[in-house]
């Protein structure tokens, strides 16, 4: 059974996603089984995403921070992290690829008293997943096999948007990524923290770059870099 006393905090970093940030608010709204906060960090869109925020979905989200330039996706989260004053933090993109309607399945092992922090995965559960690049999914695993070689840990999905914390947590954990670097990031602090770490399968509709997928291969090695630094040293 779920508290309906727990506050959750979504936090949602948006960066140019005038085509699908109204639908993933109104997801939000629909499936969250809890007293919520929607935190939506835009990350100086050049397209008509901080119009729509601004204007048409005001009165759907609880906080918008809207960034003087494009910092990136680490740096947004945090951001929203400062700003969150839930039980719980969960980090949502503003994009379609990622269904709130996993958030219970996401919060409950917290609720519970099990469990510190949630990952998602793409890669277990049978949950529906969009089936799409090879050698994008490759990189993926291989990361996250890079990660747990350092962390001790065995999650499957390192990379995955889905993320949820204890806020008392995070709240304490110095982030300083501004990219992409987040992931492994979060992920070589958190492991060092010995905290109760759970992992559940999560519906993926990934995105094709024509759509507006934005993560390349030079974050993949931006992202190789970070695991070896915060795990390796202790910043």
């Amino acid at each position: 059974m779920h508290n309906k006393n727990t506050k959750l905090s979504i936090v949602v970093p948006c960066f140019n996603e005038e085509k699908t940030i109204e639908k993933i608010i109104d997801k939000i709204i629909k499936y969250s089984p809890y007293d919520n906060e929607i935190i939506v960090i835009d990350d100086c869109s050049n397209d008509k995403s901080k119009q729509i925020l601004e204007s048409e979905i005001k009165d759907k989200i609880s906080k918008l921070i809207v960034n003087e330039k494009n910092y990136g996706k680490g740096y947004s989260v945090r951001k929203g992290i400062e700003a969150a004053n839930g039980d719980i933090i969960l980090i949502q993109d503003a994009d379609l690829e990622y269904d709130p309607s996993d958030y219970f399945k996401l919060v409950e092992p917290i609720i519970a008293g099990y469990a510190d922090v949630v990952y998602g995965s793409r890669f277990i559960g049978s949950e529906e997943k969009r089936i799409l690049y090879y050698w994008h999914s490759l990189g993926n695993k291989v990361l996250t096999t890079f990660s747990n070689m350092f962390s001790n840990l065995n999650l499957t999905d390192m990379e995955v948007c889905y993320k949820v914390f204890r806020s008392s947590i995070i709240k304490k954990i110095k982030l300083k990524e501004n990219r992409f670097g987040f992931e492994p990031e979060i992920t070589a602090k958190i492991a060092k923290q010995k905290l109760r770490i759970y992992e559940v399968g999560v519906k993926y509709y990934g995105r094709k770059y024509s759509d507006g997928k934005k993560i390349t291969w030079k974050d993949g090695l931006a992202a190789i870099k970070c695991i070896l630094y915060y795990n390796l040293f202790n910043d």
